[in-house]
């Protein structure tokens, strides 16, 4: 097939990109997605709030300021704030495809504290796909698995996939490419094992396929090691933002006393780190207070939890509900993600990647931290505006078929055979308990030190070999397969940017028991890799403030 621009992943970010690019350009728009757009990604259960947005008082610079902080410096500020000068338009553009925002009695957006607005979302991603269905020059492939981007003379031209229904096997040339996939989940062993190991905070179905394409091309990827580790409701691994946020409801232990502020900052990060150590000192269980709300701030709890995370409302009615008792609190497994973290691709100001014709954009774009929803089609917008003005003056182009029937070869060596000793579902649990164990996982804490370090790249090393011979009996398994070898990929280059940064910047989420303090004077700066020859090189960069134009140099 040919287009002039190819987005994968048709998600938050892939659907606005696709939309903004029918919307201003005569452009012809591929999307590729796995699932089905109309409830796939993050997005799909809903949401009911979105927790980036300028309300009154507030500027896209203490928005930058609020993101620095939160992040202890390391942050791309000029991706920061070219993504928050987008965040009210875009909100408004989301209005206007019948999102419901709610408002105050003044008719203007209900607030939730100084940085969100209320929604009712649950039906969020079906608008976003709506608008997307409606569009005539936009082509929607629902369950293709993409794999490998096309590369002809060092540049991005498309990309390899295959349906997970059908025996068919796809090129795409593209003028552009955005990549859109999401973050990683499932790389460590999970919170719920078994028949709920999917039960968890982020969508278990983004596997890291767009960082480990990225990361297979050669392209550079930035902050792996600032993980992001969840403080949810226990067991049902639900939001507690809205319950902290909406009710005020303050972090106390098993005595009933406040903990969070003996641990420092009032960050993300020590949300979680205080809870975790509390647990360790022996004072857990952890809560949030909630005992003693009012009727009606538990009518809207529930009502909030029913938009998102229906689980929570459910479990509160089985119990006595939040007004009654506490709400237990508890970390989820590590997630590399760039909407919440700074994980990713190293992109320019134009969301391009360090390879031509590639562009980045929601989780999958990395030095752009508490993004969220908002921040996702901010920059699914700019990468959309960025692709168009690279595609204008480029035709399509296809590599030599001999690296076509390569890529071919290689999927169609998965379903031939008669299976081997280990399947995929087996590789991907010794790979979350390598994880779990060696590298920060929630039965260590999540601290790590170098020599736990070296025995999880080992083994990692020794998985990657092993999958190189699982066979697939269907294209769905087919897809599996895909999966545990793109999450190999993401460990793989994980664990290299765990062992490089030599301090403790972002407690829990990048806990180095070698290094337990933080050294601005040595690492304010970020760390980032590309894979080179099969050898994860890492580089060191400064830190680009938000007035340097910083575009790919080097």
């Amino acid at each position: 097939m040919e287009t002039d621009i190819l987005i994968i992943g048709g998600g938050t970010a892939g659907c606005f990109a696709a939309i903004t690019i029918a919307e201003n350009s005569a452009a012809k728009v591929i999307i590729a997605e796995k699932a089905n757009i109309k409830r796939s990604g993050c997005l799909a259960a809903g949401v009911n709030a979105l927790n980036a947005y300028i309300v009154k008082g507030q500027t896209p610079d203490t928005y930058l300021n609020y993101v620095k902080n939160d992040a202890a410096g390391v942050v791309r500020e000029d991706l920061v704030y070219t993504a928050a000068e987008r965040l009210n338009q875009v909100t408004r553009k989301m209005e206007s495809l019948g999102l419901v925002i709610q408002k105050d009695e003044n008719g203007e957006y209900a607030a939730r504290g100084t940085r969100n607005i209320k929604i009712n979302g649950e039906n969020i991603k079906p608008l976003l796909a709506e608008a997307v269905l409606n569009s005539p020059s936009i082509i929607v492939l629902n369950q293709i698995n993409i794999t490998d981007y096309m590369i002809k003379d060092g540049k991005v031209v498309g990309a390899y996939g295959f349906s997970i229904n059908s025996p068919i096997f796809y090129a795409i040339s593209a003028k552009a490419v955005i990549c859109a996939t999401g973050g990683a989940a499932g790389l460590y062993r999970p919170n719920n094992p078994g028949f709920s190991r999917h039960k968890m905070w982020y969508s278990p179905f983004n596997t890291g396929a767009g960082y480990a394409m990225g990361i297979r091309a050669g392209a550079e990827m930035t902050t792996f090691e600032m993980r992001f580790i969840a403080l949810r409701c226990k067991d049902t691994i639900a939001p507690t933002g809205t319950i902290a946020q909406g009710v005020g409801a303050q972090q106390v232990n098993s005595q009933g006393e406040e903990y969070e502020q003996k641990y420092g900052s009032m960050s993300t990060a020590n949300r979680l780190y205080s809870t975790v150590m509390e647990n360790k000192h022996g004072r857990g269980p952890c809560y949030l207070k909630t005992a003693g709300i009012s009727t009606e701030q538990e009518a809207e709890l529930y009502k909030a939890y029913l938009n998102m995370a229906p689980a929570q409302t459910l479990r509160w009615f089985e119990r006595k509900g939040p007004a009654t008792e506490n709400v237990e609190i508890e970390g989820t497994e590590p997630y590399i993600v760039g909407g919440h973290t700074a994980s990713g691709y190293w992109v320019d100001t134009k969301r391009a990647a360090t390879i031509d014709g590639l562009y980045a954009a929601g989780d999958v774009a990395g030095g752009s931290p508490q993004k969220f929803v908002t921040g996702c089609f901010a920059e699914g917008e700019i990468a959309a505006f960025s692709a168009v003005d690279y595609s204008q003056d480029k035709s399509n182009s296809w590599p030599e078929p001999s690296e076509i029937h390569k890529q071919t070869a290689r999927v169609q060596q998965m379903l031939q055979g008669d299976p081997v000793l280990y399947t995929a579902e087996t590789i991907e649990e010794a790979m979350q308990k390598v994880m779990d164990d060696y590298a920060g996982g929630i039965s260590s804490g999540y601290a790590y030190n170098y020599q736990k370090l070296q025995v999880a790249k080992q083994c990692i090393e020794e998985l990657l070999e092993m999958s190189k011979h699982i066979r697939a009996k269907d294209m769905r398994q087919l897809m599996h397969n895909q999966e545990v070898i793109d999450r190999l990929y993401v460990c793989k280059v994980l664990i290299c940017h765990l062992e490089a940064r030599q301090e403790t910047r972002w407690h829990s989420f990048q806990e180095n028991t070698d290094y337990p303090e933080k050294n601005d004077s040595d690492w304010l700066k970020y760390v980032n890799s590309r894979l080179v020859n099969g050898e994860v090189k890492i580089v060191l960069r400064d830190l680009v403030k938000r007035d340097e134009i910083y575009e790919h140099q080097d």
